[in-house]
């Protein structure tokens, strides 16, 4: 049997997780209902949870469009060293600029894929040759514009976390 991080919960755990990935505005009581304890255990087992790191935090799924960010952009940038110190301090600059939503480091040919909105595509071709081209270790940024986005689920699927503690069994 593979050990797994989920694994380290229980089934309750992984529904409440489940149920608060999808809607983490419900009320405690509603919650418990949904998983099928009390409110009292249900209230402690989300705070454990917390305290643990499954849940990292609370937030809204605003509407960027709505609120005026008309321009989504991923960035595909290589660096010229692949130095731990070089990342990290790379990793550390594109959390200090705010069109920058998601950062990951990838392996392959590029080094790092960024997630951008901007209000126009005149402020995010500021962004791109004012700091992003300009930025210490940065060798190459290819950048495509989203036309449209078809899913964008947040966490992960539990369904298949569950068939998969299944198979372990």
């Amino acid at each position: 049997m593979r050990n797994m991080p989920g694994q380290k919960l229980d089934e309750i755990d992984r529904m409440i997780l489940a149920e608060l990935q999808a809607d983490g505005r419900m009320t405690n009581v509603e919650l418990a209902k949904r998983v099928g304890i009390s409110a009292p255990p249900c209230l402690r087992r989300v705070r454990t949870l917390e305290e643990q790191g499954f849940i990292r935090g609370y937030h809204a799924d605003v509407n960027a469009r709505e609120l005026g960010f008309e321009v989504q952009v991923f960035a595909m940038v290589g660096l010229v060293s692949q130095a731990e110190a070089d990342l990290s301090a790379f990793e550390n600059r594109c959390k200090r600029w705010p069109l920058v939503r998601e950062c990951h480091m990838l392996n392959g040919e590029v080094d790092f894929i960024l997630k951008c909105v901007a209000p126009d595509l005149r402020t995010f071709q500021n962004f791109l040759t004012e700091d992003l081209l300009k930025a210490d270790n940065v060798a190459s940024v290819k950048t495509s514009l989203v036309i449209r986005g078809a899913k964008d689920d947040p966490g992960v699927p539990f369904d298949v976390l569950e068939e998969r503690l299944k198979l372990d069994d």
